[in-house]
């Protein structure tokens, strides 16, 4: 078992203090978090063993957990990659690119693996169907939050939107061409709703909306490739997966054939997988582990949380140039 530590323990870093404490993977042995009053009542609530510093944390693990607040990221990720520590990095990965690039780089250096949080795929509806994703040339995606203030310090883009970018990065295998983007500020400082358009060199198109100030919670992505439509319900853990083939001679009566103008005929039908049942944030901590046993990339490498941070900054920079315009 892999000794781990959680640096943060507010929200989701009290998740991961759980999660690490049941799985089979790692031993606990305790967290950091800069607030005293809160750590130590988390400590005493839980039982969790409390360090005294960020140092003393790195010290006594082989797995640094890091879920503190994004503008941390950086700085104790990469102490902990220089005492030859894995890490598993909490999305998005850091502030800046720079950033990023300087923690693949020492990663490299000192032969230590990092895994980034993008926790959708590992939505299990998402894995059940990711396999049949092949060469997608539209995109459409929804995420909308109802609001929460925990979260609204940082663009929407970042905040929600991102899951979306990674996802969609995962399965589209080619360069970014051109990014538009557009965003509004209503009860923030920093865009609370925004869409962006992403075309890539080979003429795949992907449409992402993204608002934390709706009436209801929805987190939707649909895929049309040749002679499919998937789509994947991450909220609601569903997924549909919708085929074309040629019409048989004879087709039943209940067959669903389609006719286009030069009189070709296909035949639609439903290849819908079973979604299992998951803990997401579970699967993704033990994935971690199993790479760092195998010598294996992680599902969500350093490089991919890089990727994913460069094509939000582009968006969310977008949504400066459209300010510039204006004024």
């Amino acid at each position: 078992m892999l000794k781990a530590g959680v640096l943060g323990a507010g929200h989701l870093g009290k998740i991961h203090l759980r999660l690490l404490k049941q799985s089979e993977n790692y031993e606990l042995v305790g967290f950091y978090d800069a607030s005293e009053k809160q750590a130590k009542a988390i400590a005493e609530e839980f039982g969790y063993q409390l360090f005294n510093s960020v140092e003393e944390l790195i010290a006594a693990v082989d797995v640094v957990d890091i879920v503190t607040p994004t503008f941390a990221h950086f700085e104790v990720a990469k102490q902990a990659i220089q005492a030859g520590k894995h890490v598993f990095i909490e999305k998005p990965i850091t502030n800046t690119v720079e950033e990023a690039e300087k923690l693949i780089e020492l990663a490299n250096t000192h032969n230590v693996k990092g895994q980034v949080g993008h926790v959708e795929r590992f939505n299990p509806a998402y894995t059940s169907v990711s396999k049949k994703i092949d060469n997608p040339m539209f995109i459409e995606a929804h995420r909308l939050a109802e609001f929460n203030p925990r979260g609204t310090d940082v663009p929407v883009v970042l905040d929600l939107m991102i899951h979306d970018i990674d996802a969609i990065l995962s399965v589209v295998h080619s360069d970014v061409k051109h990014i538009s983007a557009s965003g509004v500020s209503v009860i923030s400082e920093t865009p609370d709703i925004a869409n962006a358009r992403i075309e890539f060199e080979n003429g795949c198109v992907a449409n992402l909306t993204a608002s934390r100030i709706s009436l209801k919670n929805m987190r939707k992505a649909r895929f049309f490739q040749k002679d499919a439509y998937i789509s994947v319900d991450f909220f609601e853990k569903k997924c549909e997966v919708v085929k074309m083939k040629d019409a048989p001679e004879k087709p039943g009566d209940f067959d669903m054939i389609l006719q286009n103008a030069e009189g070709i005929k296909k035949q639609i039908y439903f290849d819908n997988p079973e979604v299992p049942s998951n803990n997401a944030i579970l699967d993704e901590l033990d994935t971690f582990a199993e790479a760092i046993n195998n010598d294996t990339t992680p599902i969500v490498s350093l490089t991919q949380g890089k990727k994913a941070l460069e094509v939000a900054l582009q968006i969310i920079g977008c949504f400066k140039d459209d300010q510039q315009q204006k004024a």
